[in-house]
């Protein structure tokens, strides 16, 4: 199947987030008409923090509508997952899943076209957003974490178009490969390797691989994670 109905279309505003009340705008709603998409995202939509979310390699954020029962399982019965909008996504679909998705695909959507770049790294603000302090490590590490496109052609969407598969630039690096590189076998030195000539890759992903692959050492996810900055090393004489 390369063409997939949305289940939704979603934009949203800066709105204060969680008890830190920070400007963010993962608190997304469907819209119910055709909706411009620019280089760096759809009209109305907005990114609190400009430096770690949005622009053109994150122009739109992509969930699997199906991980929402995966999640009432594990969390328990949650309001957010009554409806896409919960993790901040801006298209919402059933039937294409991290493991069937990969760095280089590229989409017909409405009249724009769109590349997969990289997948998501979950940040501390799913935590505000479900009122949990462990939901962005959980998102991280079920791989359920979605993806983004870059945009290769701006264009008109609306609700009722699909998502239609035109091109595979690097079928064998499927989402769930490029997570597993990331976060399970973080120091495999042959599968980074492979991961940072894989043309279609975020930049900024292809820079993490290859500090790895200099330093031999995983960067620390804590702030990333919970905001709080990482503890410091002591050393003892």
């Amino acid at each position: 199947m390369t063409d997939f109905h949305l289940s939704a279309l979603l934009t949203g505003s800066l709105k204060p987030l969680g008890k830190r009340a920070v400007a963010s705008g993962i608190v997304k709603s469907a819209v119910d008409g055709p909706t411009r998409l620019t280089s760096t995202g759809f009209q109305g939509d907005a990114q609190g923090d400009l430096v770690r979310h949005g622009g053109p390699e994150k122009a739109v954020h992509h969930y699997p509508f199906e991980h929402y029962a995966s999640w009432a399982t594990v969390i328990g019965p949650h309001e957010l997952l009554h409806r896409p909008g919960a993790f901040g996504e801006n298209v919402s679909t059933v039937g294409l899943t991290e493991d069937a998705v990969s760095i280089g695909d590229v989409f017909e959507l409405g009249s724009a076209t769109i590349e997969v770049s990289q997948g998501r790294q979950p940040c501390w603000k799913l935590n505000e957003r479900f009122g949990r302090p462990d939901m962005a490590t959980a998102v991280q590490s079920s791989g359920r974490t979605g993806w983004y496109y870059r945009v290769l052609s701006p264009g008109i969407v609306g609700p009722s178009d699909r998502l239609n598969l035109v091109a595979r630039r690097s079928e064998e690096w499927t989402v769930a490969r490029v997570w597993r590189a990331f976060y399970v076998d973080t120091l495999n030195a042959e599968e980074l390797a492979r991961l940072s000539e894989v043309p279609a890759l975020a930049e900024a992903w292809r820079n993490h691989v290859l500090r790895r692959l200099k330093t031999n050492k995983v960067e620390d996810w804590t702030k990333r994670l919970t905001g709080a900055d990482p503890k410091p090393v002591v050393t003892r004489h």
